[in-house]
């Protein structure tokens, strides 16, 4: 049975759209998405309409899906359902705000259409909600893929300050400046203002550390006449909290009456923000105004809520004041609202210490590493709290367990605190208000009130919401409920009950009594909640999936989801936003940390705390708050983002539960809110029958009235229309001519006749455009076994000069992934005594080194800070020393090392293995258990931890008046081996590139770690031992890059910019082949291209390494490769891939015809690239000026994207100081280019001569010689030497 067309109009009757709504339909996509606010009453007409297509479009595709199913009995037809149909759904959901169909539409689109990479607006629709449902990381793969299909996207600026937040979230501080920046220059319209961009831009600095211009970019902010007073409320804001922080801004006294003066200012801006006011209480409470800061955090809580900070801050103001019942509960309060909150349970310990109560304090020393771990991420727990936290566990080791007849407690323990009437009352009430923010009413929840006692000036009443969102008094408590003092007194009195008065026993009865009410009436109102909450949930489940309407984005004081503060590392300044305040910083004062005590302090000073003493263990100063989660609570009040809402679950009927109210407060799961997706994003039910992939037997589609005219796709310029209309039809004379890299430059000149406007010019690949973007390798398929996943490592040991020459050896390093040249040093007589620390500091002793601090432990293991957990996550910090300065720690620390070996062996130990300790040259010590031994490690953790240590690395070898000696050593090598050579496609750079086609030295110490990664555009690389210690060698093939691209993004780490230390367990699992194998003094090791390897330290030595570039079609295809990833990652190329093509077309004489086509087309490409950009510079009426290349200059890159610009240059003419833009972002700037002058590099004469002279060349017969002997190799792996 066949559905009729006549069936088909008489279903879809009852949907009538007249020419002039199929019009507005046609122009309607995701780009209108924040600009066309459907849900605003203006717009309430063209809403029904969308509402109506989109009812209109899934009953085509339910007719569709019936008459396929009728037709099931014929597999010889099928119907062809245009995949466009999904798509167009999808963007209909997305402007009407029903997240759940669109995603389900776009993804159907995607497996319903193999090139979908090339539809922008679907890529940009899918970004879009992806970022919505907070799975970032798909949002970033989803909107760099459009940004590299189409750089000049007409939403670009709108992708670029997506990226921009979530990259601030995810702590990626440089990308995230790098793409506000670009949304910054960008013309077209934004959803955030100017201002509001540039706060965000400045704030970045901020927490970046750079204080200085933080703070410029702050003041000329404030200059602005038409400022938002929200803007300029969080500028005060930042501002106060800075000079309260930053030690260089001036004097303490001076700085801290500054902070107070900006902070009122930001109150006056923004009277609503209790973040300010918590400030200002943080500052009066540093100079000792007590009563004003309790004012200053009274009023923050009746504005913030429930901000566990604020109730840090307060205990630690009445700890000060000696008042430990109440700071106790002010704890349990912060505690409570954020289970992770470090700081307080850092200052809870303090104040069980300072009450003799050392268990109490373990519990809460133990939970504040917990919570600290959890937020930071791998950043390294404050060393005090580890330091407390051991001595605190050795001294409670032998300890008899507490009685009821030792000393009576200060204070309740922990377990009884959390259940205390205030902390049980606040636990009812945050069950409460998560019940009321499910349901929709979006209150905010209060945290509670100070128990009434006899300090009643430093106690302040906080009111509560009642029903209906109005607020009024709390409500009082019964009169059985205890009091802080009561609860005390009945401590007190049951453990002294064999010493009690009758009239205490009495008392005592009493207690009890109220005691048991008490846990009765709390027990009654947790079932009640708990009924309550069932019946919302159950409410909920019948509630269809609403959306919240959207709006523009302001910037307000919300609170942030504390779990994202890790992403901000400062190294000494303490910074925070208008979201929230580090809880690592809560103390007032920073005094001292703790010295080793021979016993705590409870037991030494029980009656009080001092501020030594209260300080000590919370001395970082390393957080600062992101703004970027601010504004992300600002999109989920408008309908961009919800913080709260949980990812799709999978399942062919899933639904989404109903989204949190826009004043739903975070506080409440801070460490949970943003996920990043580790899977797809499944597919969803989208409300119809879907259809299945068209059929090559039946080419017959969806018909319908109006349906054709709906499916037309609105482009954003009238040239992308034409582009996209001529690429249906079969005519080619519309378009561009096709080239091809066998015509000449004329011919190919001649293809770029006849562009209009910006034809061609909307991007630029060097790969083919039939390609999609670049994407992580797969893993070849094969399962490989255990033998095969631990590989012998390819090694060659020389023994004469003839060896190190021969072909043999070039064609043995190129052939494997990796490669060990033993011998080469003695067989070429080379002195790597030059490279010694000695000899480095008699040439150069203030010459810069960089250092990295990190963790020792041993190279097959690899934790966290806190020593809790094993994971992928490299963690270390940058400083800078000298070489002389260096080469003493170097010194000092193999002292030592001798030091405590010869300690043992004189007290009759044995070191473990009986191996020597300074024996890191002899191979028997340099793995296995003697590896530990030379490190001063054990298997495990050990029981105090890693000491850290220093390694001095990118030491610059590249000026010959200083090291003119050692780098004439280095032309001892053979000629593939060499720094320069003509054989070496960076010689061909033309200019110098740092540590690439320069000699770069690396001083270790056991441990020093090189973490994992592939060279820069996956050149090859040369590491020399000078010795005279091990190194320990782990690589992989290129070929399983992009499984542990996979692995790295599963661990939350990126591949391309995070610093990272595979997990061999891992690996192996994956089915990812490692080698492993020890490097030992006058060692090379030979790196191929592309190879994944990580180094560590087995002993005390010096490494020389560089880049080099064989000059082989693979070498080629592999760096051009990683050219296009980099473009696509918006990561900075430092190898200029054009630049380069061009040199070594005009260089060098090529025969390889693999290499000779992949140059030829950079060059076909990039000439007609250069000759459609002066076709248009010149439209535009831009001036093009020649400007030559002098000698040595450096490349030039793009001073917005950093993208490579090869020839045209443009510049603005008005600037003091020219920075190079290329094409793109000048038009972000002015799209017909006012005020840019176009520079030309290369007269287009000396382009099309050097294009037509490269040609392939026929191979030289050879002359027929004596075979040369082949070096012998190694078939075993080397760990077996």
């Amino acid at each position: 049975m066949k559905m009729t067309q006549t069936q088909q109009d008489k279903d879809t009757v009852d949907i009538n759209l007249t020419p002039q709504e199929l019009q507005i339909l046609s122009e309607l996509d995701s780009r209108q998405y924040g600009f066309l606010q459907l849900n605003n009453p203006e717009h309430a007409a063209k809403k029904v309409l969308v509402v109506k297509a989109i009812q209109y479009l899934e009953r085509m595709l339910s007719q569709a899906h019936q008459q396929l199913k009728n037709e099931s009995d014929s597999p010889e037809k099928g119907i062809n359902i245009d995949p466009k149909t999904y798509c167009k759904l999808g963007h209909f959901n997305i402007l009407i705000e029903d997240y759940p169909k669109a995603m389900s539409a776009y993804q159907k689109f995607r497996s319903l259409r193999a090139d979908h990479w090339r539809d922008t607006n679907y890529l940009y629709g899918l970004g879009l909600v992806y970022f919505h449902f907070n799975s970032f990381n798909w949002a970033i793969k989803a909107f760099q893929q459009l940004l590299y299909i189409d750089p000049v996207f007409c939403r670009a600026n709108e992708v670029h300050l997506r990226l921009g937040l979530i990259f601030k979230v995810t702590g990626e501080l440089e990308s995230s400046l790098k793409h506000f920046q670009l949304t910054l220059i960008d013309s077209a319209p934004c959803s955030l203002s100017q201002h509001e961009i540039r706060f965000h831009i400045a704030h970045l600095y901020e927490v970046s550390n750079r204080i200085k211009t933080a703070k410029e970019q702050y003041e000329q902010l404030l200059l602005e006449k038409q400022l938002p007073p929200l803007v300029r409320a969080d500028i005060y804001r930042q501002l106060g909290w800075m000079h309260h922080c930053v030690e260089s801004l001036g004097e303490r006294n001076q700085r801290e009456l500054q902070a107070i003066q900006y902070l009122q200012q930001a109150i006056e801006a923004d009277h609503k923000s209790g973040q300010s006011l918590y400030l200002l209480g943080r500052c009066y409470a540093s100079i000792g105004k007590v009563h004003e800061a309790f004012l200053a955090y009274r009023n923050s809580v009746d504005k913030t809520e429930g901000n566990a900070d604020t109730w840090c801050s307060i205990g630690v103001l009445y700890q000060q004041q000696n008042q430990p019942m109440d700071a106790l509960q002010a704890y349990i309060c912060a505690v409570q609202l954020d289970k992770n909150h470090s700081a307080a349970w850092t200052n809870l310990g303090i104040l069980y210490e300072t009450s003799n109560q050392p268990r109490d304090g373990l519990a809460c020393y133990v939970n504040a590493a917990r919570g600290s771990a959890s937020k930071n991420h791998g950043k390294a727990v404050h060393p005090n709290l580890l330091q407390r936290t051991k001595f605190l566990q050795q001294q409670l080791e032998g300890a008899p367990t507490p009685t009821s007849f030792n000393k009576p407690r200060l204070l309740p323990s922990i377990e009884d605190a959390w259940n205390l009437p205030i902390t049980a009352e606040m636990n009812s009430r945050q069950q409460q208000m998560q019940q009321r923010g499910a349901a929709g009413q979006g209150v905010f929840p209060r945290g509670p009130g100070f128990v009434e006692g006899p300090s009643q000036t430093k106690r302040f009443k906080v009111e509560v919401p009642v029903e209906g969102g109005v607020a009024g008094p709390r409500p009082p408590l019964p009169s059985f409920y205890l009091t802080s003092q009561q609860l005390q007194m009945l401590q007190y009195l049951q453990q002294n009950q064999n010493s009690l008065t009758p009239q205490q026993q009495q008392l005592l009865l009493q207690l009890q009594n109220h005691y048991r009410m008490m846990q009765q009436h709390q027990q009654q109102l947790r079932l009640q909640q708990q009924q309550q909450q069932q019946q919302q949930q159950m409410i909920r489940a019948g509630q269809p999936f609403s959306p919240r309407p959207q709006g523009p984005f302001p910037i307000g004081g919300t609170a942030l989801p504390q779990q994202q503060q890790q992403n901000f590392p400062r190294a000494a300044v303490p910074q925070t936003s208008s979201a929230q305040i580090p809880q690592q910083q809560q103390q007032q004062q920073q005094q001292q940390p703790y010295t080793n005590m021979s016993c705590p302090p409870a037991l030494s000073s029980p009656s009080g705390v001092s501020d030594q003493e209260l300080q000590a263990l919370l001395s970082q100063k390393d957080i600062a708050a992101s703004l970027a989660e601010d504004l992300l609570k600002q999109f989920a009040q408008e309908g961009e983002l919800d913080l709260e809402q949980p990812q799709p679950v999978v399942g062919p009927s899933a639904t989404l539960p109903p989204t949190q109210p826009a004043t739903t407060n975070l506080v409440h799961n801070p460490p949970s809110n943003i996920r990043i997706a580790k899977e797809p994003t499944p597919v969803l039910a989208i409300g119809g029958p879907m259809g299945r992939s068209s059929s090559p037997r039946n080419r017959g589609g969806l018909k319908g009235r109006g349906y054709s005219k709906i499916m037309e796709d609105a482009s954003d310029t009238e040239e992308e229309k034409f582009q996209c209309n001529s690429s249906d039809s079969n005519s080619s004379s519309s378009q561009l001519k096709e080239a091809n890299i066998n015509m000449s430059a004329r011919e190919v000149l001649d293809s770029c006749r006849g562009a209009v406007g910006f034809q061609g010019l909307r991007h630029f690949h060097i790969l083919s455009v039939s390609m999609p973007p670049p994407q992580p390798a797969e893993p070849p398929a094969i399962r490989l076994t255990r033998e095969q996943l631990l590989p012998p490592t390819p090694s060659v040991y020389l023994e004469s000069k003839k060896d190190a020459f021969s072909i043999q050896l070039q064609e043995f390093c190129l052939k494997h992934p990796i490669a060990v040249v033993r011998g080469m040093a003695s067989a070429l007589k080379m002195d790597l005594g030059l490279f010694s620390t000695k000899t480095l500091v008699e040439a150069n002793a203030d010459h810069p080194v960089e250092v990295r601090t990190q963790l020792q432990q041993p190279p097959d293991e690899n934790w966290d800070p806190t020593l809790s957990r094993r994971g992928w996550a490299c963690i270390s910090h940058r400083s800078i020393t000298t070489v002389a300065k260096y080469a003493q720690y170097q010194a000092s620390t193999f002292q030592e090392s001798l030091k405590e070996e010869h300690d043992k062996m004189t007290s009759g130990g044995h070191p473990v293995g009986g191996h020597r300790l300074d024996s890191d040259s002899d191979s028997k010590d340099s793995i296995g258990t003697s590896n530990r031994v030379g490190l001063g490690l054990k298997k495990g953790r050990g029981k105090h931890g890693y000491k850290t240590i220093k390694f001095g690395t990118n030491v610059d070898l590249s000026d010959e008046r200083k090291w003119r000696a050692q780098l004439q050593e280095l032309m001892k090598l053979p000629a593939f081996a060499r720094v320069v050579s003509a054989s070496n496609m960076l010689t061909h750079v033309g200019h110098v590139i740092l540590g690439m086609n320069t000699v770069q030295l690396y001083m270790k110490v056991p441990g020093s770690r090189t973490p994992g990664h592939q060279e820069n555009n996956n050149f090859c690389s040369i590491n020399i031992n000078i010795g005279p210690g091990d190194c320990e060698w782990f690589g992989v093939p290129d070929a399983y890059w992009g499984a542990i691209h996979n692995l790295c993004e599963k661990n939350n780490i990126s591949f391309s910019h995070g610093s990272w230390w595979p997990m061999m367990e891992d690996l192996l699992e994956a089915n990812i082949p490692v080698y492993k194998f020890l490097q030992r003094p006058g060692d090379v090791v030979w790196v191929n291209s592309g190879c994944i390897h990580w180094v560590q330290a087995i002993g005390w030595c010096n490494n020389i390494a560089w880049n080099v570039g064989p000059i082989t079609g693979r070498q080629y295809q592999l760096a051009i490769d990683r050219y296009e990833w980099n473009k696509l990652q918006s990561f900075k190329s430092i190898v200029p891939m054009i630049h380069l093509s061009w040199n070594l077309a005009r260089n060098i004489k090529v025969s390889d015809s693999k290499l000779f086509e992949l140059l030829r087309n950079t060059l076909m490409k990039t000439l007609r690239h250069t000759q459609l950009i002066t076709q248009f510079v010149r439209s535009k009426g831009v001036q093009v000026r020649f400007h030559g290349r002098g000698k040595n200059e450096a490349s030039h890159y793009c001073g917005q994207c950093e993208d490579e610009v090869f020839n045209m240059l443009f510049i603005k003419e008005q600037e003091k100081k020219h920075v190079v833009h290329c094409l793109h972002c000048s038009r972000r700037h002015s799209p017909n280019l006012e005020g840019f002058v176009c520079l030309e590099e290369y007269h287009l004469e000396d382009l099309i001569e050097t294009y037509d002279a490269f040609v392939l060349h026929p191979l030289n017969p050879q002359i027929q010689q004596p075979p040369t002997p082949v070096p012998s190799t190694s078939a075993t792996s080397l760990l077996s030497c």
